[in-house]
């Protein structure tokens, strides 16, 4: 059998004009971003174990399972990759938005809200955050000397340690929960964002697709403030 690919090349070559051009940029920062959310809600509920009072132990047995199960690793190895690629789609959709309007509007255009017209800067400050946040704790789990821990006879690495000591220091659980306000605002619109590229805007829908923007956004910021703010003032 013939492959269709081979014989009609122009349908990569569409492809390929498709996702340069701004509607297909606009269409993976929504898919990414949406896969993204998952994976906040999903990493939420996971750090959440740092406040059993247990000394730390169902979490760092936490951590263990999320770093030894294949699906897990290979899960996660695609979300760095998301996380890059959306990191990248955004600064080209800002620079091409940019080329196209190269002065400022004098005045706000109609319905635009603080965090739309300045999700490049927000996107900056996750971006350090997560420069930061991967090199304390991520980085030094897979690659630095950590201390261990045993529970019935089984070694694991003392992750929990190192994160009691982060949010033991004022300046980190400060800088954390900035760039947890910036996560707000940028779930905030790209949230409501994300569906109205899809084409998921209706005057039935559209508010209902707000609240549960609000919701998520919120509640998944609160769910992360929860931790530091906790193991900071010792509760």
């Amino acid at each position: 059998m013939s492959n269709p690919i081979a014989a009609n090349p122009y349908s990569l070559k569409w492809l390929g004009h498709f996702f340069g051009s701004s509607v297909g940029r606009k269409l993976i920062m929504s898919l990414t971003g949406l896969f993204l959310c998952l994976f906040l809600l999903v990493h939420m509920s996971g750090n959440l174990q740092l406040l059993k009072g247990d000394g730390g132990r169902a979490f760092n047995e936490y951590a263990y399972f999320m770093t030894h199960f294949a699906p897990i690793k290979i899960v996660s190895y695609v979300t760095y990759f998301l996380i890059l690629l959306h990191a990248i789609d955004g600064i080209a959709l800002a620079l091409k938005n940019r080329q196209a309007r190269p002065s400022k509007y004098a005045v706000n255009p109609t319905g635009a809200t603080w965090a739309s017209r300045n999700m490049t800067i927000l996107g900056i400050v996750i971006l350090l955050f997560l420069v930061v946040h991967l090199k304390n704790f991520w980085f030094a789990y897979k690659f630095g000397t950590m201390p261990m821990v045993t529970y019935d006879g089984k070694e694991y690495k003392d992750l929990y340690s190192i994160v009691k000591e982060a949010f033991s220091q004022w300046w980190y659980v400060a800088f954390y929960l900035i760039s947890l306000v910036a996560l707000c605002f940028h779930l905030l619109h790209g949230f409501q964002s994300a569906f109205r590229t899809l084409g998921l805007e209706h005057k039935k829908y559209t508010p209902i697709i707000s609240i549960i923007g609000w919701v998520f956004s919120i509640g998944v910021i609160l769910g992360f403030a929860l931790q530091p703010v906790a193991m900071f003032l010792g509760l």
